[in-house]
């Protein structure tokens, strides 16, 4: 027999997922705005609400494990993709690299220090037991401090940026939060599994360090030779993705036994690829399309269930608010603060800080990753969600003020 309530759930999760997506795009905001707020709205904060018994038979506690299998393989599968993305671009490299620099790095530690700043206040609730203070607040602090590269590359091009000095310094600093962000996760991930004891941590350190080598000086030669041969126009055939698919597992896996996240093998084994334009649209083709109608979705719906319905009473409201406002300063702020050190305008700088708020699935990826390995609670991990939508909600309209605004001033004084 097969299994028709899991047919069911998936028909129901991208059902859910692309009618609020397109609701999401009417809005003027990324389909994964939309993906996400359906995943919400199936868990307990609204579905759960209003219809309590139908959602407990159509997502029973024995029926998850099958949608953890599908949501692991979605987020590998995403993350090759996320690593094969991740590039300076050529105009940053010609010039914009150390602005770019400037704008990562303060967008990164101003909110991680504002972050820091409050997590004692957080830890007693949000906390689980066993979980020390500094492994907490160094999460906590990670989490803030996300700038989700694919969901900015996607609105800088949809609102026409892609050419301008806002747009170009905005996704060459997402990639140095990027590199900064999944470095520092990966530490603290390995902090929090040694538990409290440093020998196998150090392992898991060494083992990553391994991995690094295997990746850059092994597969990346193996894969450029191997696509330079067999796809040299970047339209890799079935023989040549099995290879790739193969080892984006292998690499999770690793990762896996290393007690990290299957997650970060998958995206050091992206970043290992070549930076080929033609082999990452055909792997956005053939991976990520049907990854992200149907895999990434049940990503959203786990997400959902794993949240909980009292996180805006009393002093979980209270902690909402703070969050949203550590996380919205840190970013604008910090962004903006690089930017003009940089020498950039103020509208430009503004442009750039309200690009570095977007934190979309990266954000989700990043607690999700925490919640799994017991840094923080339910509580805790459903008000970080609702961060990262609001502040991905934010960042279209307060980027199209700034950048309108700004190119309305130009036109004046031109004229």
């Amino acid at each position: 027999m097969g299994h028709p309530l899991l047919l069911i759930q998936l028909v129901v999760i991208i059902v859910a997922a692309r009618l609020v997506a397109a609701v999401a795009r009417r809005f003027g905001q990324p389909a994964v705005v939309g993906e996400m707020l359906a995943g919400l709205a199936l868990g307990p904060i609204v579905f759960g609400a209003i219809a309590p018994t139908w959602q407990q038979r159509l997502f029973p506690a024995d029926s998850l494990g099958n949608l953890q299998s599908l949501s692991t393989l979605g987020l590998v599968l995403f993350m090759v993709v996320v690593g094969a993305e991740l590039r300076v671009p050529a105009s940053a490299r010609g010039g914009l690299l150390r602005p770019a620099a400037w704008i990562g790095g303060i967008s990164v530690v101003l909110p991680m220090a504002l972050a820091l700043g409050i997590a004692p206040l957080l830890y007693a609730d949000y906390a689980p037991p066993g979980i020390t203070k500094t492994a907490f607040a160094l999460f906590f602090a990670t989490a803030c401090a996300i700038t989700a590269l694919p969901v900015m590359a996607r609105i800088v091009k949809e609102r026409g940026l892609t050419d301008s000095l806002p747009g170009r310094l905005g996704i060459a600093a997402a990639a140095v939060v990027d590199v900064l962000a999944w470095i520092m996760l990966a530490c603290v991930v390995a902090l929090i599994s040694a538990h409290g004891d440093w020998a196998p941590f150090w392992r898991t350190v060494m083992g990553l360090v391994l991995l690094l080598a295997l990746t850059w000086f092994v597969l990346r030669p193996l894969c450029a030779r191997l696509l330079a041969r067999h796809a040299p126009e970047g339209n890799a055939n079935a023989a040549v993705l099995a290879f790739l698919l193969a080892g984006a597992f292998g690499c999770a896996a690793i990762t896996e036994w290393l007690n990290l996240h299957a997650v970060f093998g998958a995206f050091l084994f992206g970043v290992c690829l070549p930076r080929d334009d033609r082999l990452l649209h055909k792997l956005i083709e053939r991976v990520e399309h049907v990854t992200v109608a149907t895999l990434v979705p049940v990503f959203f719906v786990l997400a959902g269930l794993s949240t909980s319905a009292q996180v805006l009473t009393g002093g979980a409201g209270v902690a909402l608010l703070l969050v949203l406002a550590v996380a919205v300063l840190g970013k604008l702020l910090g962004g903006t603060a690089g930017a003009r050190i940089a020498g950039q305008s103020w509208r430009d700088s503004f442009t750039i800080g309200s690009l570095m708020n977007a934190r979309g699935m990266m954000e989700l990826i990043v607690i999700k990753v925490g919640l799994d390995a017991g840094v923080i609670n339910t509580a805790m991990f459903t008000i970080l969600l609702v961060m990262a939508i609001v502040t991905t909600m934010m960042t279209t309209p307060m980027v199209m003020a700034f950048h309108t605004r700004a190119a309305s001033q130009v036109k004046s004084a031109a004229r």
